[in-house]
């Protein structure tokens, strides 16, 4: 077992280099919506490689293909470098100070092989970094609600990443009255050795201004290769389904995060039925294929985006005028080159989907 860790082991080193303190340049120019306007902000902020690879390998009869998409999953983490990222994407949120910020893949990842006899420990918090980065600006983030999702432990409980949703919020200007992170009930569960999928979602009741906002952020199934056909997008129709119902009709929501599907899905059908406006289209009608969000190359390594898939959202209700549109603007982070930073060995992006930063503005006073 040792000799077989030993690749696995001098690759982890790697990792050490990609937990050092990154020195980031932050623009001082802020472009925050006014105070008569909603903001928010939804990012995935990407485990930092393709773990799709590390399941496929577990799934399969064959160990000798485990340790291999292992090693690779972790070098992967060290250039993509998650800390560097962090302030990158906290960089985005001083310059736009959203009233609401969804997350997606924020992982903890933990890694001690010491029991194997190589000293080496890996500790990231993915969220403590994000709050650590805001916090170096003097912003006022906080968090409002938090969900347990995907739960992998490998090599005997060693090797964890441990995958959650998080909501945060300005306090300065958002005062949140109820809260709540949970698993979806349809969720695909085990899929290999030590690999349960579960995935969730966050919402958090708010006053902004006098006036009740709702937001809600999630991160619904990924297309997972051998998943019986349809099956995987009537759980995300399931699971967006949920979110409906328990977030309700009455104030206005806003709904947002990585929903793993595109228009003409089930899952888009079920948002567009219950009442809410898809803000990309509604805002850049005619666009076409203007939207796309993801994705980038596993390492981050691409010079300029090549997305094929608008997969993540933000979805309004209550901010229509009568003439049923919302007024206001959204637009991506992450997209263009000039959104890339200095990484351990070449530029990379932010994460390895675009951000979406949508200011709704609200509804006069009836």
């Amino acid at each position: 077992m040792t000799n077989r860790l030993y690749p696995l082991t001098v690759a982890l080193l790697l990792v050490g280099a990609a937990c050092k303190d990154t020195p980031f340049e932050v623009s001082s120019q802020t472009v925050r919506a006014n105070s008569s306007e909603i903001s928010v902000m939804t990012q995935n902020l990407y485990v930092g490689a393709d773990v799709d690879l590390v399941i496929r390998a577990l799934g399969t009869p064959d160990p000798g293909d485990d340790f291999p998409a292992l090693q690779l999953a972790i070098e992967t983490v060290a250039k993509t470098d998650f800390p560097a990222r962090a302030q990158a994407i906290a960089a985005e949120i001083a310059r736009r100070l959203p009233d609401a910020v969804g997350l997606q893949e924020v992982s903890r990842i933990n890694i001690d092989l010491r029991p194997l006899g190589a000293p080496f420990v890996v500790d990231q918090d993915f969220l403590a970094l994000i709050q650590a980065a805001l916090a170096d600006r003097g912003l006022n983030y906080q968090v409002a609600a938090t969900s347990d999702n995907i739960n992998v432990s490998l090599v005997g409980g060693l090797v964890r990443l441990v995958d959650h949703d998080a909501l945060l919020v300005n306090a300065d200007r958002v005062s949140v009255n109820a809260a709540s992170g949970q698993d979806f009930s349809v969720n695909l569960g085990q899929v290999a050795q030590g690999v349960v999928l579960i995935r969730g979602w966050v919402f958090a009741r708010t006053t902004i201004d006098g006036r009740a906002v709702t937001f809600a952020s999630a991160h619904t199934e990924s297309n997972l290769a051998g998943a019986p056909p349809g099956l995987l997008e009537q759980i995300r129709a399931a699971q967006v389904g949920e979110m409906v119902a328990t977030l309700g009709a009455g104030e206005p929501i806003v709904l947002m995060g990585d929903l793993n599907d595109t228009p003409g899905s089930p899952m888009y059908g079920v948002l567009a039925a219950a009442g809410f406006t898809d803000t990309w289209t509604a805002m850049h009608p005619g666009a076409g294929a203007a939207g796309l969000t993801c994705c980038h190359v596993a390492d981050l390594s691409d010079q300029l985006a090549n997305f094929d898939q608008r997969i993540d959202y933000v979805w309004t209700r209550g901010f229509a005028r009568d003439d049923g549109k919302a007024q206001g603007s959204i637009d991506r982070f992450g997209d263009v080159p000039a959104d890339r930073l200095p990484g351990p060995a070449y530029p990379i992006w932010p994460s390895d989907h675009a951000g979406l930063v949508a200011a709704l503005d609200k509804l006069p006073d009836r």
